[in-house]
This record gives C-alpha cells, structure tokens and sequence, in this order.
C-alpha cells in the first residue's frame, strides 16, 4: 500500500459513521480516496470532506474494488455479509460491530492497551469493543497493570446516541412535547404513541435494559464487559457485575466502578497511575465539585476519571467514576486510532 489510503466508510450517514469522517479528517488521516458506503435509500447523498463533496454510493460486494482500509459501522447484519467481500477484495476491515468481537481469529482492540494484538489478523479484520467496556478499560486497564485487577461491580449510565439516530430523535421529541405542553414536574409521563424506540418513555426516566436479555438475568450488553475485558485484557479470570441503564442523556456514557484487585491499593497511587494513563484526564476534586461529567466529555477524544475513593465493602478495592464520549471512544475515534496502528 501507497503512503496514502483508500479509505471505505460502510454505514457512512449513521451517527458514528459521521464521527468516523470527523476523525479522519481531524486527525489527518492519509485518506488518499474516500468511498462512502450505506445503505440504497441513502444513496445518492452528499457528505463533506475536507471541504469537498463526496456522494454516498450503496454498499454491494463488489464495492470495495481497490479500497485498504474499510471501516464499518453499519450494524452486525451487515458487517457479517460484507466483511468478506471487503478483505476478499485486498481490504482489511476494522470493524464496530459486535459481529466478530469474540472470534479467536479477530483481535479485539483498544490501541491504548492492546495494540500489539494487530500484528495478526488472520482473517484481515480488526474488531472494535462494546463502547462501555472500552470507556470503562480506559481506567480499569492502567490499575489492572499497577494492582492487578480481579474482579468489578460496575453500572452504566448510557447515553440514548449509543442506540442512534432515531434514539437522539425520540428523546427530543419527548422533551418538546412535554415542554410544549406547560406541564409541571410531576406530569411527565407522555402518550404511548411518543414511545417508538425504547420499549419504555426514555425523557425524565432511567431505564435498566440496554441489550436483549439473556437467560441468566443479564443483558448481552452487561455481559460484555466480562467477555470482552477477558479478551482485550488478555486476564481469562476477569469478572464483572454490570447493571446496564439508558438515562435521557444525549451524548456520553458514564459508568461506576467498584473494582477488587490482588494488591493493596491506595487512592494516591491509583491517581498517579491514572495520570500518566494515555487518553485518560484524572478530574477527581470533590471538594470543588469536580468529577467527570457527560457534557464535558462529550466531543472530546478524552476519557474522564475521577471519585477515587477506597471501596469499603471490597478487600483491595477502589471505586471510581468515568465518562466518555461513545460515539467516540467507544465507536469512531477508537476505529481510526485501530487504522493508524495499522
């Protein structure tokens, strides 16, 4: 391959496939000829780059003629389908779906931790985590190295972009429709026909279900965190409790951790640790009032910790909160960063 690449964008005019160009163009990817991707009906529009328009094309098998680089995010479905064509074609594929995560032959990355696991892609694909699980190893993984971590209890707070456009849309119509309606706080339940994409009103509510559920109880999502960090990680012992809830938050996930580690840990050396983490700001000042926040991660390539505290009801434990931008770290930016290790 040239200096510069042939970049595919599959899912082009999704939410994160509109951060995947942002990135690219940010952090100046060499994109020597852009292909963007998606689906018929979308075909036919016009997508910014550096300036210039690029017209979205549909995505068929032989679409990837010439291209070194697919980047996919266009749902499980289609990368199953399309994948092949793409690295049949001379592509490699990095991928933001779930459909290849715990492939043995697909590496799972987040180039922060596990960088070196690209060196094999033996069937030409990459593998971009859940975007919970990477926002959350963006601190546990430093403490992990420093402490040796053994197992989490940890619950999401997931924003309703992590669920796409549609999502974004529905939460601000709840919103306006209630607002329009001069109600006060205490009627804020809406009419069943403003309640499409979640199975529950998503404005002024918390809802304890991202994910199908699983026989155990769990959701696919919670689960991910354990399968997941096992595989990035590379620690087969790695456990973890996670409670999964969508809150009425546009952009960025949080999450609380109680983490349990072999080796004695103070919030001191946690903190200094977490300092030198790359990608990763430590804003942990109680007395200030200042602890990560979903506004301010939001649009920023940065995770955000802080809430240090020893865990009282774990031996060697440490609690902490995090915040990333999903649609970043957790989907797009982490997708390029996997691209430029390549």
């Amino acid at each position: 391959m040239s200096n510069t690449k042939h970049v595919a964008v599959v899912g082009a005019t999704g939410a994160v496939g509109v951060e995947m160009l942002r990135c690219l163009e940010q952090r100046n990817f060499p994109v020597g000829q852009l292909t963007l991707l998606a689906s018929a009906r979308s075909a036919g529009k016009t997508m910014k780059f550096k300036g210039e328009d690029v017209t979205v094309k549909e995505l068929t098998p032989d679409a990837f003629a010439g291209v070194d680089i697919a980047l996919f995010s266009a749902g499980g479905g289609i990368s199953k389908e399309f994948a092949p064509h793409a690295t049949k074609a001379g592509a490699i594929v990095v991928d933001n779906s779930s459909a290849f995560r715990m492939d043995d032959e697909v590496p799972l990355v987040v180039p922060e931790i596990n960088a070196a696991d690209l060196k094999n892609l033996p069937k030409g694909i990459a593998a971009n985590p859940n975007c919970t699980t990477a926002i959350t190893l963006m601190a546990l993984y430093p403490l992990h190295q420093a402490f040796g971590v053994k197992r989490v209890f940890a619950s999401s707070y997931q924003a309703v972009s992590g669920t796409g456009a549609q999502a974004i849309e529905e939460l601000e119509a709840q919103i306006r429709d209630w607002a329009s309606a001069d109600r006060k706080w205490d009627d804020v339940r809406l009419a069943a026909d403003k309640v499409k994409v979640y199975p529950h009103q998503i404005a002024f509510n918390a809802l304890p279900h991202v994910d199908s559920f699983l026989d155990s109880g769990y959701t696919k999502e919670e689960m991910k965190m354990e399968n997941e960090g096992r595989k990035i990680m590379h620690h087969p012992g790695f456990r973890a409790s996670v409670t999964c809830v969508r809150v009425p938050v546009f952009r960025a996930h949080s999450v609380a951790v109680s983490a349990e580690f072999e080796r004695p840990v103070t919030v001191a050396e946690a903190r200094a640790v977490l300092a030198k983490a790359p990608g990763l700001d430590v804003v942990d000042d109680p007395t200030l009032k200042q602890y990560p926040l979903a506004l301010d991660v939001a649009g920023k390539d940065n995770c955000a910790v802080g809430r240090l505290r020893l865990d009282c009801a774990l031996d060697n434990g440490l609690a902490f909160w995090i915040a990333g931008d999903q649609l970043l770290k957790g989907a797009a930016l982490n997708a390029v960063q996997i691209a430029e290790c390549l």
